[in-house]
């Protein structure tokens, strides 16, 4: 009894595949299902903003961060630590230890964010500055939709 060689080495080719892809399809399945699920989202760029406050320390910015939340001004607040900030003050040069609150919200409630802030900071000027989120993770800024009401 003869082999075709060529006929083997595709046998062999074929069998490979086989054996890759039932191997590979669950992980080939779940990006699929990941790269449509952000496709098919629809986002609004700008809905969103991505606001920054900075505090003097983490006490202030932990019962900032917490009102804000607590009161659905904004879906989280990172809390970075020890940033320093140079910045001009009544005509001098100022340097300070600072901590830094990155606010995820509606866009729609930033002045309302803000507001809070200027009532509750002990700054005599706060700062309160966004951005808007052109793009995200559509699932989390829904997350986000989902937290902050209108």
């Amino acid at each position: 009894m003869r082999f075709d060689l060529a006929a083997v080495g595709s046998l062999k080719v074929f069998c490979l595949t086989v054996v890759l892809s039932v191997l590979m399809f669950p992980v080939l399945r779940r990006v699929g299902l990941r790269a449509f699920s952000m496709a098919s989202e629809t986002y609004s760029p700008g809905t969103h903003s991505a606001a920054f406050v900075t505090c003097p320390n983490d006490t202030v910015a932990k019962e900032l961060a917490r009102g804000i939340v607590e009161r659905k001004l904004a879906a989280c607040v990172n809390i970075i630590p020890k940033i320093i900030s140079v910045y001009e003050w009544h005509g001098k040069i100022e340097e300070d230890s600072e901590v830094l609150l990155m606010i995820k919200t509606r866009s729609s409630k930033v002045s309302v964010l803000a507001e809070y802030v200027r009532s509750n900071h002990p700054y005599e000027v706060a700062e309160v500055i966004s951005l808007p989120i052109d793009q995200g993770n559509p699932p989390y800024l829904k997350w986000i939709s989902d937290t902050v009401p209108e």
